[in-house]
């Protein structure tokens, strides 16, 4: 059990920082590409950036896998598309459904979906048979 909450622990780690990363590192681009392109589209390097230093972290430091890294990096992509379309899909829910503000369905949000990517990693991205 311990080597399991351990785990869980560095992947909260690793996700504190990449989410620190990711709002960093579209701040740069936007400074540095926004005069030229929509602030959405800044949204594509800075993601493809995030969910990179996000493998890394996962792959190094949570699940510490070997070999297999094309597989595990879209893999890991694939979880983070999935996890865009259920947060979307829980967010409207909680918001028409249940009548919660949105900020306060959010929260709710990024509980669940932190639950659910981490198993989707654990047992897909980084599966190891």
């Amino acid at each position: 059990m311990p080597m399991f909450q351990n785990q869980i622990l560095r992947y909260l780690l690793v996700g504190g920082w990449n989410t620190v990363f990711g709002a960093g590192i579209y701040a740069l681009l936007y400074r540095w590409l926004g005069p030229h392109m929509h602030y959405l589209l800044v949204l594509i390097p800075a993601n493809v950036l995030a969910i990179t230093n996000a493998y890394m972290g996962y792959k190094f430091i949570v699940f510490k896998t070997r070999g297999n890294y094309w597989r595990e990096y879209l893999r890991c992509y694939a979880v983070y598309g999935g996890m865009t379309v259920f947060n979307a899909l829980l967010l409207y829910l909680l918001v028409t459904m249940i009548n919660l503000r949105p900020p306060v369905a959010n929260v709710f949000c990024v509980l669940t979906t932190t639950v659910v990517a981490y198993f989707s990693h654990k047992h897909f991205s980084f599966r190891t048979n």
